[in-house]
């Protein structure tokens, strides 16, 4: 197995910080993960076995850099090539899960040297990264990290990301603009920025500046323990999610780029639609979480009661 840099990888880690090294599936854990391919919505399941057929089940690396691409032919290699081939003194491997693209996607981010499931039809960003999520699990990550492949965010900054969950002084890990540096041009999602910031930092009563950033990382078995149910505006629903789920949620200072020349057009649609969407998103996770919270509060006076 080859990294990004051409260097051959070692498989075999020593230990950092009670993270160990990656191990191979038993025959037991095969037959799981083909129940766990038949709960896949049925246009997953075809590209998903075919994913873990070329990269098996429990021979990736600790640390997962999951990238949704929906036509990013321009600019996903150079992100891909970007990333470190370690985090936080962990091996590391990129996966790209290209939704639906009809251009050179899935051919450029596997040129670059990502592990790259192909979907057939755009079902939309959240959906996505919750499959990426499940394969980045059953290669065996104990770390995951996202970031965009557009070119928006700084590769090298996944590091200062990823090294507070190694070090045990976080679980999950949002960058953040406004902490750092932004260097888009639109004044309205700059603006839009500030007040979701201000929204989710009420509703959680935790300082947060940028719920909608998409460079972060978190302890893998968030993916699994947080409800994920966004087809689009997943970044939110994860991140309040986590958080109300009593998981330690700190921001870094990241950087935020305006698109590289030769990209693809933001996906996300006009600035009015896309806020009434994102506070939707919002809003419903958080009443979700909150009553889901009531709910296991009462069972637990039950039992004890």
């Amino acid at each position: 197995m080859r990294t990004r840099s051409g260097r051959p990888r070692r498989v075999a880690l020593a230990l950092v910080a009670g993270w160990g090294p990656v191990s191979s599936v038993p025959e037991e854990g095969s037959i799981a993960i083909e129940h766990e391919l038949a709960k896949l919505p049925p246009e997953e399941r075809g590209p998903a076995a075919a994913f873990l057929a070329a990269h098996p089940a429990g021979a990736g690396a600790p640390v997962a850099v999951v990238i949704p691409a929906y036509n990013e032919g321009p600019t996903v290699a150079a992100v891909v090539a970007a990333i470190p081939n370690e985090l936080g003194g962990l091996a590391t491997e990129v996966i790209v899960v290209s939704d639906g693209s009809t251009d050179a996607t899935t051919a450029e981010a596997a040129s670059a040297g990502a592990l790259v499931c192909d979907i057939p039809f755009n079902r939309g960003q959240g959906l996505v990264f919750k499959l990426g999520y499940w394969l980045a699990r059953t290669r065996g990550a104990q770390v995951i990290a996202t970031i965009d492949a557009d070119g928006q965010y700084e590769p090298l900054e996944l590091e200062r990301l990823v090294e507070p969950i190694v070090a045990g002084r976080a679980d999950f890990v949002n960058g953040s603009r406004r902490l750092g540096t932004e260097l888009t041009t639109d004044p309205i999602r700059h603006a839009g920025v500030i007040f979701f910031g201000g929204l989710v930092s009420v509703l959680l009563r935790q300082r947060i500046t940028d719920p909608a950033c998409g460079i972060r990382a978190m302890r893998a078995n968030i993916t699994e323990s947080v409800r994920l149910d966004q087809p689009q505006y997943q970044t939110s629903e994860l991140l309040i999610g986590t958080a109300m789920r009593g998981f330690r949620v700190i921001e870094v200072a990241t950087t935020m780029l305006d698109r590289p020349e030769g990209a693809t057009g933001t996906k996300k649609g006009p600035n009015l639609l896309y806020g009434m969407r994102f506070a939707r998103a919002v809003l419903g996770t958080w009443r979700r979480e909150r009553n889901a919270a009531r709910t296991r509060l009462r069972s637990e006076k039950t039992q004890y009661s």
